[in-house]
Formats: structure tokens, C-alpha cells, sequence
């Protein structure tokens, strides 16, 4: 045990027997899971219930409540449902369902930052604006201990792990893949997947989502991350800089693009969106992550391929600018851009109202 990854006791129950249990039939029941933002505004709630019916839009879904913290004072707060996908751990017909949380004057809860990105992305329709993250993770033993690593010591340098395969360069593979599948059955628009720099440090690529369902499934996708990692006993990190020293940081890239930029020509949308990013660096930065950029300075240190905190620096085909325009983009003069500032804890509501307030509203909006 003195070498292996420290995981959760409950990882080591019977999952036969488990199994047993979840086989039964229910009947005309169905139980809908309700998920939520943390009054903290990163960590992810549930609790389940069991409707007599299988809703089959999410106006079937009626709302609940919560006990949350506002305004100093522990209160209950309605849970208003906003999304609904099919449930990958208890199966058809139970559903998964996100919501806001609300206060009860029904303002949003000041977690809530969905609310005011919804409104904006109203605004700004017509111009179908799709968005695609990156999220990157770091897996851990329970301990806090990156998995997979020696538990005196460290692994090899990095260099051999990126995108790579092998029991000594890949750690932690089933979580990704059960990950990845339970997605694929839940609805989610994950789109890929991949192993990163750092050892035990994983990313999913969720999108092209267009407005508001952007925010909506990678929340949901984070949800079933920490889900799966606890059946396997395991915790997942968003922690953008999990380890000190040469070790990477992790992100949560996002791709903008609007129907003027994928149209031909539309490179000059993209530079003018960039124009208008760099004159509110300072401003993104406090919003790329929940702790006012506190967080993002650990990691945008200006060395790996990562940029400097303090520095605008777009660029074509280049991984360690604040603002990469691929190099197809840049040739076929039409496409999308990335930003790769934002943390890998960033709220992406948060992250795609500054976006499309800086780029896609015609009036100059102040970011909050």
C-alpha cells in the first residue's frame, strides 16, 4: 500500500451487489436528480426526488428549494430548473436536471451568474455566438496526492505525458473513458478528449454550444466528472495550479466565434473582437477565475505555454499567447479564436457574458 494512490473507502464496496439494487424496476417513477452551484460559487450540490410521471421537457420540472447563504443569514432559496439531460448513473427514465439558484425575493443568488448571462445572450442571438471550452482536471488520491504518482517523490519530468499512452505515462484512463461515455448518454456536447502535460492531469472539450447551453453543459459535465471520480474513489481538481514547481497548471481555454467571423472574410471580425479584448485585459483576468484573478496568477506565469498574467498577446498559431488564432483561421481568413486565460475553475457563465459583452455588444458594457 506504501506505493500505491490512496482512494476512497467507498470506492472498495461491493458493486455487485450495488448493482442488484439498481436493477430493480420502479415502475411508473421516476427520480430527478437536482444540480446546483454552491452559494461558494464553485462547488456542485444535488438531492433527488421522485416524480410520478417521466418529465419530458424541462417546464414538467417543478421547482425546489435549498438552504443557502445570502446576505449573511441562512435562508431557504428556491431551485428554478433550467436544463434537463437523460441520467447516466441511475439510467432511463431518470433525469439530471441544473438549476439557478434564486433568491427568495426570486433576484439571483449572488452564485448565480447564470441569470444576467442569460440576458445577454438574448441580446446578442442573431449573431449565434458558439463557444467551445477546454477544461483541464488534475485526478488525486484522496489524501490531496496527484494520482498515479510516487508516493515519495515525483515522477518523471515532464515531456513523455502529453497526449501519450502507457501504464507508466497515463494515470487514471478508466475515469476518462467512463467520463467520456457518460456524457455521450446524458446529452452533453462533449466533444473530445485527451491526456495533458502533467502527469495524472486530464482535459475534455465540450461544444460547440451556442449562448447559454455553453455555461449549462459544462456545468453539467463537471457534475459527472466529480460523479464518476467517486465511484472510483478518486477526486478530481480544478485547481489551476495544483502543483508547485515545474509542473503545469490547468486551464480552461475558451473558443469564440460569431456567424460574422465563420463567414468568408470573417478574420477581420476576429482581430476586431481581439482589439476590443486587449483595451479590457485587466478586467477578464478578474473575471477568469472565482477568486478575482487571484488564482490565474499562480498559473499565467509567462513560462511553459503559459502567458503572462500582466501581458496582452494574441498570435497566430502560437500556444503560449493570451489570444490564439489557429493557424487554419489564419489561412482560410474565416473561423474562430481562443482565449487561453481563463482558469480551469472560471465560472463559464461568467466567462462568456464578459466575452460577449466585449465582443459582441454594440454598446460598451462594464464588466461585473
Amino acid at each position: 500500500m506504501g506505493t500505491m494512490s490512496c482512494v476512497s473507502d467507498s470506492s472498495r464496496l461491493n458493486k455487485f451487489l450495488r448493482e442488484r439494487y439498481l436493477n430493480l424496476p420502479q415502475g411508473e417513477f421516476c427520480q430527478v436528480t437536482y444540480v446546483w452551484i454552491a452559494y461558494c460559487g464553485m462547488d456542485l450540490c444535488y438531492k433527488t426526488r421522485t416524480m410520478d410521471f417521466t418529465p419530458k421537457t424541462i417546464a414538467d420540472i417543478p421547482e425546489w428549494d435549498t438552504i443557502g447563504q445570502t446576505e449573511g443569514f441562512s435562508t431557504e432559496m428556491p431551485l428554478a430548473p433550467a436544463c434537463m439531460f437523460r441520467d447516466p448513473f441511475l439510467l432511463d427514465p431518470n433525469k439530471l436536471v441544473f438549476c439557478e439558484v434564486l433568491k427568495n425575493t426570486r433576484e439571483p443568488a449572488e452564485s448565480n451568474h447564470r441569470n444576467s448571462c442569460n440576458k445577454i445572450m438574448e441580446k446578442i442571438k442573431e449573431l449565434h455566438p458558439w463557444f467551445g471550452m477546454e477544461q483541464e482536471y488534475t485526478l488525486l488520491g484522496v489524501d490531496g496526492h496527484p494520482f498515479g504518482w510516487p508516493r515519495l517523490g515525483f515522477p518523471k519530468p515532464q515531456g513523455t505525458y502529453y497526449r501519450c499512452v502507457g501504464a507508466d505515462r497515463a494515470f487514471g484512463r478508466d475515469i476518462v473513458e467512463c467520463h467520456y461515455k457518460a456524457c455521450l448518454y446524458a446529452g452533453i456536447k462533449i466533444s473530445g478528449t485527451n491526456p495533458e502535460v502533467m502527469p495524472s492531469q486530464w482535459e475534455f472539450q465540450v461544444g460547440p454550444c451556442e449562448g447559454i447551453e455553453m455555461g449549462d453543459h459544462l456545468w453539467m459535465v463537471r457534475f459527472l466528472l466529480h460523479r464518476v471520480c467517486e465511484d472510483f474513489g478518486v477526486v478530481a481538481t480544478l485547481d489551476p495550479k495544483p502543483m508547485t514547481g515545474d509542473w503545469d497548471g490547468a486551464g480552461c481555454h475558451i473558443n469564440v466565434s460569431t456567424v460574422q467571423m465563420r463567414a468568408e472574410g470573417g478574420i477581420e471580425h476576429i482581430n476586431k473582437a481581439i482589439e476590443k479584448l486587449r483595451k479590457r485585459h485587466a478586467e477578464h483576468i478578474r473575471v477568469y477565475d472565482p477568486n478575482g484573478g487571484e488564482d490565474n496568477k499562480r498559473r499565467l506565469i509567462g513560462c511553459q505555454v503559459f502567458s503572462s498574467i500582466n501581458d496582452f498577446s494574441p498570435g497566430v498559431a502560437n500556444r503560449g499567447a493570451s489570444i490564439r488564432i489557429p493557424y487554419r483561421v489564419a489561412q482560410n481568413k474565416c473561423g474562430y479564436f481562443e482565449d487561453r486565460r481563463p482558469a480551469a475553475n472560471c465560472d463559464p457563465y461568467a466567462v462568456t457574458c464578459a466575452m460577449a459583452r466585449t465582443c459582441m455588444l454594440e454598446g460598451e458594457e462594464e464588466l461585473k
